[in-house]
């Protein structure tokens, strides 16, 4: 059985679900593609191919494997992207959430059948259908529950506009002793440089209290001024536009002290190491040019508890 237990982004993982790209349908069309970085890549003929997403899927579980870590995987559905688990669903604290996502998104959840059964139906809670909320924009750390979101300016105009202003009362109730807090992110349907497509497109905190932080993410002033105040001006580790488009701030952390980035990372590899991170490098480009990585494709679901 698994028993879901997640209190924030960096304790020892133990079980994870890690995305597939068996079936996975191929290049899109632009009118299919629901992220710029996507379209980019479909628009230059250089969206990546399945045996090339299927090679770095299975690098990172061979290095996941190595650090004693269970993988799951969901069960693949014909013709449907199945690589970014981590929006298809996410864990709080004892609670598994089965995400309200968009509609070109819905079948993903259907591979999580097998994988939900092993889970007694006490710890799962469906998404209310006024609240969309993808796994992305919500990231634990301890006593703080972290949302990217958008007005309803943003998100009936923007397909890359994932999470309502609706989600806050609903965390609020399941975790009255939470610090519940939202980021309103900058969002653009055809430029990757001017899109946060979640939160951890631009925000990551790390196991030893530093967080990746790409400032020009946030809409909104006061939030860089609180993320300052809860992590110390010390601990931030700045990207720029061109890293945070190249999902910089995507990484996955294995425990407090190690964490998986992409081999092309250069920069913020160094910076890690610096700051005394153990980094696992591998390629993972070509998931890359489809919007997300190492956090996208990786659903926990047992840390361990600290």
């Amino acid at each position: 059985m698994i028993i879901p237990s997640v209190t924030n982004e960096y304790s020892l993982i133990k079980k994870v679900v890690l995305g597939i790209s068996t079936d996975f349908g191929g290049c899109p069309t632009i009118s299919e593609a629901y992220d710029p970085k996507s379209k980019y890549h479909i628009s230059n003929n250089t969206f990546p191919i399945e045996s090339d997403i299927k090679k770095e899927l299975n690098t990172f579980k061979s290095i996941l494997e190595t650090y004693g870590i269970t993988v799951l995987r969901p069960n693949n559905i014909f013709n449907c992207n199945q690589v970014f688990a981590r929006d298809v669903g996410f864990v709080v604290e004892n609670k598994f959430f089965i995400s309200n996502m968009i509609h070109k998104r819905s079948e993903e959840i259907l591979g999580f059948d097998l994988l939900l059964k092993e889970i007694n139906s006490s710890f799962i809670y469906e998404i209310p259908n006024d609240i969309f909320v993808e796994g992305g924009d919500v990231l634990v750390h301890n006593d703080y529950l972290f949302v990217g979101y958008s007005e309803d300016s943003d998100f009936n105009n923007y397909e890359v506009a994932r999470t309502n202003k609706n989600v806050f009362s609903f965390f609020k109730s399941h975790f009255p002793e939470k610090n519940v807090i939202g980021f309103e992110l900058n969002k653009s349907d055809h430029n990757q440089y001017d899109n946060c497509l979640h939160l951890d497109c631009c925000f990551q905190p790390l196991g030893m209290g530093h967080v990746i932080l790409y400032p020009d993410g946030f809409k909104n002033k006061k939030d860089l001024d609180l993320i300052t105040n809860i992590f110390g001006k010390e601990n931030l580790i700045v990207i720029d536009k061109k890293e945070m488009s190249d999902m910089f701030s995507n990484i996955f952390s294995i425990s407090n002290n190690t964490i998986v980035s992409s081999i092309e990372f250069k920069r913020l590899n160094q910076l890690l190491v610096s700051n005394g991170y153990i980094v696992e490098e591998i390629p993972f480009s070509e998931i890359s040019k489809m919007g997300g990585l190492f956090r996208c494709t990786t659903l926990p679901l047992e840390r361990q508890y600290e």
